[in-house]
């Protein structure tokens, strides 16, 4: 195996990764501001629904995503419509599957951030005038930060190490859908174990750092 071949599925994992937990931060922090701000009948099955991924077997979800987006599907059609091909078996099928993986953890990790604010600051700001929209920006957020960060880096962490879900819905087709996990179920059940200990340090030096950056306290 040549050099181009041994980086294209970190690069590739990395460019999902990073990609996929920009955007689970996003609905992470927009879907638990709503919750912790919001009492309503059936709030309980919305939230159990919302962690159900952090549960279920990674296959079962990849699954799911598959019957959701696959081409048999209104909204696998619409998609292929939209942009000419469809979603399954690309590597946005990779980040939708790093999405809803590393959602739960996100949506947690914000949750427990967004209690821990003391109510009394935000209606301080309300008080001399502030917005909904300036109370979250200059206080809410502000406060938070630290478990924005830790949310951020442990859905870098859960996307670059998915596998199931990405192999039902992304495949693995070298250079284009293959990723660290599924480069090194190959290697192995091709006996090249010299090429799968080279993937798997490579992804344990990434995640130990990104670990290691959530344990970091702020100067």
């Amino acid at each position: 195996m040549n050099a181009s071949e041994f980086w294209a599925p970190i690069k590739l994992s990395l460019q999902v990764a990073l990609l996929s937990s920009v955007i689970v931060t996003v609905i992470g922090i927009a879907a638990a501001w709503w919750m912790s701000r919001r009492s309503f009948r059936g709030k309980l099955v919305l939230e159990t629904g919302f962690m159900l991924p952090l549960v279920l077997p990674p296959t079962v979800v990849g699954f799911l995503l598959l019957v959701l987006l696959g081409r048999k599907s209104w909204l696998g059609q619409l998609i292929e419509w939209l942009f000419a091909a469809p979603i399954i078996f690309s590597w946005w099928a990779a980040v939708v599957a790093a999405v809803v993986v590393a959602f739960p953890l996100v949506y947690q990790t914000m949750k427990v951030g967004f209690a821990s604010v003391s109510r009394d600051l935000e209606d301080a700001g309300r008080s001399i005038g502030a917005s909904e929209w300036q109370v979250f920006r200059y206080i809410t957020l502000p406060m938070t930060l630290p478990s924005l960060m830790t949310a951020y880096i442990l859905g870098f962490a859960r996307a670059l190490g998915e596998f199931g879900a990405t192999l039902m819905i992304a495949g693995n087709i070298p250079g284009k859908t293959q990723t660290i996990p599924t480069a090194i179920y190959v290697a192995v059940d091709a006996g090249n174990n010299p090429m799968a200990w080279s993937w798997t340090v490579t992804m344990i030096a990434i995640s130990f750092l990104m670990l290691l950056l959530t344990g970091r306290k702020p100067a």
